[in-house]
């Protein structure tokens, strides 16, 4: 057989990395509660208020995130040869009155920061540049709402949720008046949500969805 020229390890492509399969912060299981100290992390985030299921504002967010998040992929991988799959999207929630989230579910009266994880190999700079592209050519109304921002949560509680977004009620109280306190923790900071399934693509009872609260001892 002729020689290619080639070896096995210079034809073979660089492993794109799946960074929700490859963080210890990113796993849980139903029914399983988990304390653990997440490490920092960066992310792109923009903020807004409001039910994101008929906000407008909510929409746009997305529309300005998105591309922020692929043109730092696509950059990573051109100019750094390391690929990755962009990480689920992320979200902080809180409300003035925080039975309107917990029991009440009053979407109307919620503020929100969406995020999207950003590879600790990618900086400032890629994100600058990023955003530079997109604002090239038809810029997303919101782009200069996305920021970049390092979240450090510490030591956490968290389980994976299966099932509709409206059904999280139960759980989170679980998690908030009973394991939390039992394991001699208080709730601190804000409400962290992953979102491992997509709701266009995923009926209600299968979406999986990672519910995380940050505590610190009682």
């Amino acid at each position: 057989m002729a020689d290619s020229g080639k070896t096995s390890r210079e034809a073979a492509p660089a492993a794109k990395v799946d960074l929700k399969k490859s963080l210890d912060s990113y796993q849980a299981k139903r029914g399983e509660f988990r304390t653990l100290d997440v490490p920092d992390m960066q992310y792109l985030m923009i903020d807004g208020h409001g039910d994101p299921n008929v906000s407008p504002e909510y929409v746009a967010a997305l529309a300005a995130l998105y591309p922020v998040a692929y043109k730092m992929k696509f950059s990573s991988k051109r100019e750094l040869a390391r690929d990755y799959v962009v990480p689920p999207l992320e979200g902080l929630w809180w409300a003035a009155d925080m039975e309107s989230f917990t029991v009440g579910r009053d979407k109307s009266q919620w503020d929100w920061t969406m995020m999207l994880m950003v590879p600790e190999w990618l900086d400032r700079a890629a994100f600058e540049n990023a955003v530079a592209l997109v604002g090239e050519k038809d810029a997303p109304e919101r782009l200069a709402d996305v920021r970049f921002e390092t979240l450090s949560e510490g030591t956490c509680v968290q389980t994976l949720h299966v099932g509709s977004y409206d059904d999280e009620a139960p759980v989170l109280a679980e998690m908030h008046d009973e394991v939390i306190p039992a394991r001699g923790f208080v709730m601190r900071g804000i409400h962290h949500e992953i979102y491992f399934s997509d709701p266009r693509k995923v009926a209600p009872e299968r979406m999986r969805t990672l519910l995380r609260q940050p505590v610190e001892p009682a």
